[in-house]
């Protein structure tokens, strides 16, 4: 059977390594895939066509490159690591007409840097910024219609998460604002070259059909922060706490904070892991309102 990406083993990832004189760098959590059938199933659950226009996040040595320039129309690789685009020049020769490589910072790279909008993500991320990549992404890029990513076991675990659970945090209800869940699958350690000291899962998340306008977004996010300042206070004390703290609060709300529950609705004594999405765009909508007309 035919190998969709030639890379995805041990000996062809030291053997192109090697030949570049390379080492895979701890630091930039680089954790290279050898497994084929993972390869194929992310490509798999990504559904490529070649109308798609792929943004690939740390494309490494090109082991998912090659697969996603077979399923797609283009691939755009970001790679911060500067020995690199080399290799990639050479693992990539036969679909360099719909392969480009921006190298730099991928929380850097602006809209135009893009001469073609990306409308997926899929990528085999760098687990240090998967989590601040994925929101990023879906919050400044809106081509993007759809992330499929490789990423930390618990990071995929927030990603995800339901009402009242452990994961369910500030940032699930922020990503829950650009997208929903689709699927995942759980990808173990024997499957990276050199294999991480986490488990690892490839998670699909797709943007909502009906956007949330931006100012509304913008403040349901702040309440998702000020709610999940302090886990263990009720939300209100978790407001207190945040509006207090001068890097990421303000003053002015505090005395607020009792208004602007009630007018949401929202039981003062109650944690922020127990508010839907619902209640958190309604506590946005009332600090918008408030913000507004302060």
């Amino acid at each position: 059977m035919t190998k969709l990406s030639y890379l995805a083993s041990v000996s062809e990832t030291r053997a192109v390594l090697e030949s570049f004189g390379l080492m895979t760098k701890k630091a930039l959590g680089q954790h290279f895939l050898i497994n084929d059938g993972v390869v194929s199933r992310i490509c798999d659950l990504a559904e490529l066509s070649q109308e798609d226009v792929v943004v690939e996040v740390g494309p490494g040595i090109g082991t998912l490159s090659i697969a996603l320039l077979q399923r797609a129309g283009r691939v755009i690789a970001i790679e911060r690591d500067a020995d690199l685009p080399s290799v990639l020049a050479q693992t990539c020769e036969h679909y360099l007409d719909r392969f480009t490589l921006i190298e730099g910072d991928a929380l850097e790279i602006k809209e135009s840097d893009f001469l073609v909008l990306p409308n997926k993500l899929v990528s085999n991320l760098p687990y240090a910024v998967a989590a601040t990549i994925v929101l990023d992404y879906f919050e400044r890029f809106s081509s993007i219609q759809s992330a499929t990513v490789m990423v930390q076991a618990e990071v995929a675990d927030r990603m995800c998460a339901t009402l009242g659970t452990k994961n369910y945090g500030a940032y699930t209800v922020k990503l829950g604002l650009f997208c929903d869940y689709v699927s995942r699958f759980s990808v173990s350690e024997g499957n990276f070259f050199p294999p991480p000291r986490v488990k690892s899962a490839v998670i699909r998340l797709d943007r909502k059909k009906d956007p949330i306008p931006s100012d509304l977004r913008k403040a349901t996010m702040v309440m998702a922060d000020a709610s999940f300042a302090n886990r263990r206070k009720t939300i209100s004390n978790s407001m207190k706490t945040y509006f207090s703290n001068p890097q990421t609060g303000n003053e002015a709300v505090l005395s607020y904070i009792p208004d602007l529950l009630e007018q949401a609705e929202i039981d003062k004594n109650v944690r922020g892991e127990s508010l839907s999405q619902e209640e958190f765009l309604c506590l946005g909508k009332t600090y918008l309102d408030f913000v507004q007309h302060f």
